[in-house]
C-alpha cells in the first residue's frame, strides 16, 4: 500500500467526509469563511535548530500553519509526519513540507536556519562565503512568495547573514531581524541567577554586538528587582573584578562550544530562544529582545557603516518597532564599536 501521510493521499475520498458526523446548523449550510486570519510560520532547514524551533512553535501554539523547507525529500518529510503523528495531543496546527521553497508562499514569519556546517581546516571566511552563496537562492525566493513577511535569520554567523539577508531581499530594516545575543542574554541571566539564586526571569541582562566571540556584557545595566547586581557583587565579594567579569563574558561565549563538544549541536535552548522572539513578533507583545538589527549611528558606529548586530529592540506585529539607546559606559561602548569594526570588515568582503 502506497505510504501517505493523510487518508486522501491513502485513496480516500475527502469530499464531505464530515457530513456524516456533524448536522447543519440551519437550511443554509453553506460554510462561512474563517474571519480570523490565519497565521503561516516557515522553517527554512529542517536540521536540529530548525527542527527544535518548529517544534517550540507548534507547542506553543504560535501558528496556525507552519512549512517546513528543506533540501533532503526523505529526512523533510520523516520530520513532517514525526509532528503530524503528536497531532492527537497538540493545538490544530496545519503542517506542510517540501523540497521547494514555493511551499512558504503567503508567509508571516519566515525563519532561516539552513546554512553550511564548517569543514576541518577550512576559513570562517570560506564558510561565510558558502552561506553566502545559499542565501542568493534562499532569501531572493522567500522575498518574491512572502513579500509582506517578517525575515528572521539564524544562521551563522548570524551577523553578517542578516545583513546579507537585508540587502538579497530587499525589505526595509524593520522587517529583516536577526536572532542574535537573545540566547546569548538568556545564558548570561541564567548564570546570574544560579549565583542569586532568583529566577532567571528576574534578572534584567543583556549580551549586545556580535553573537560570537566580540560579544559585549554589559555589566553596567544588570540588575535584579530594580536594584544594580554588579554594585552589590561588588561590595560582597571582592573576587569581583574586571577580570572575574570577563571570564564570566567568555563562559557564556564559550558555552556554546561546551555544548557542541558534549552532544554534537546546540538545539532545545535555541529553539525557545526564537520561539520567544516569534511570540513576541506575531503576538505584538512589543516586548525587548537583544537582536541583531542595522546598528548605523548607535554608540558611536559610524554612520555610513551598514554593520547588523545586537541591540536591545521592541518587537511587534512590524518587526522592529524600536532600538534602545542604551546607557553605556565608556569602556562598553568602546568594546561595541570594536565589535561592530569586526563584523564591518567581514561584511565588506562579501561585496554585496
Amino acid at each position: 500500500m502506497k505510504k501517505a501521510s493523510s487518508l486522501c493521499e491513502l485513496g480516500f475520498d475527502a469530499n464531505g467526509a464530515s457530513s456524516g458526523f456533524f448536522r447543519p446548523v440551519s437550511d443554509d449550510a453553506t460554510p462561512t469563511s474563517h474571519r480570523r486570519r490565519l497565521t503561516k510560520v516557515s522553517v527554512i532547514g529542517a536540521g536540529n535548530v530548525g527542527m527544535a524551533i518548529a517544534q517550540t512553535i507548534l507547542t506553543r501554539d504560535l501558528a496556525d500553519e507552519i512549512a517546513l523547507v528543506d533540501a533532503l525529500p526523505d529526512k523533510l518529510r520523516g520530520e513532517m509526519l514525526d509532528l503530524q503523528h503528536a497531532a492527537a495531543f497538540l493545538p490544530r496546527t496545519r503542517l506542510v513540507s517540501d523540497t521547494d521553497i514555493s511551499i512558504t508562499r503567503g508567509s508571516d514569519l519566515a525563519i532561516v536556519t539552513a546554512g553550511a556546517r564548517q569543514i576541518p581546516g577550512e576559513t570562517r571566511l570560506n564558510l561565510l562565503q558558502r552561506n553566502v552563496s545559499l542565501f542568493r537562492k534562499i532569501v531572493p525566493a522567500l522575498a518574491e512568495h512572502s513579500p509582506d513577511a517578517i525575515l528572521l535569520i539564524v544562521s551563522n554567523p548570524v551577523d553578517i547573514l542578516t545583513y546579507v539577508a537585508w540587502k538579497l531581499s530587499g525589505f526595509p530594516v524593520s522587517r529583516v531581524i536577526g536572532s542574535g545575543t537573545n540566547l546569548d542574554s538568556s545564558r548570561f541571566r541564567f548564570l546570574l541567577a544560579e549565583h542569586l539564586d532568583v529566577n532567571a526571569q528576574d534578572v534584567q541582562a543583556y549580551m549586545v554586538g556580535e553573537h560570537g566571540d566580540s560579544s559585549v556584557a554589559i555589566w553596567s545595566t544588570v540588575s535584579v528587582a530594580g536594584m544594580p547586581v554588579l554594585r552589590s557583587l561588588q561590595e560582597s565579594h571582592s573576587s569581583f573584578d574586571e577580570e572575574a567579569l570577563e571570564s564570566i563574558r567568555r563562559a557564556v561565549v564559550n558555552s556554546a562550544y561546551e555544548v557542541i563538544s558534549l552532544k554534537g549541536y546546540t538545539s532545545w535552548a535555541i529553539g525557545y530562544s526564537v520561539a520567544n522572539l516569534v511570540s513576541s513578533i506575531l503576538r505584538d507583545q512589543r516586548r525587548i529582545h537583544p537582536v541583531s538589527v542595522l546598528a548605523t549611528g548607535f554608540h558611536g558606529i559610524a554612520d555610513d557603516h551598514e554593520v547588523f548586530l545586537s541591540l536591545p529592540a521592541r518587537l511587534g506585529r512590524g518587526g522592529v518597532l524600536g532600538v534602545a539607546d542604551m546607557e553605556l559606559t565608556e569602556e562598553e561602548a568602546r568594546r561595541l564599536r570594536q565589535s561592530a569594526k569586526t563584523l564591518w570588515e567581514n561584511s565588506q568582503l562579501l561585496g554585496l
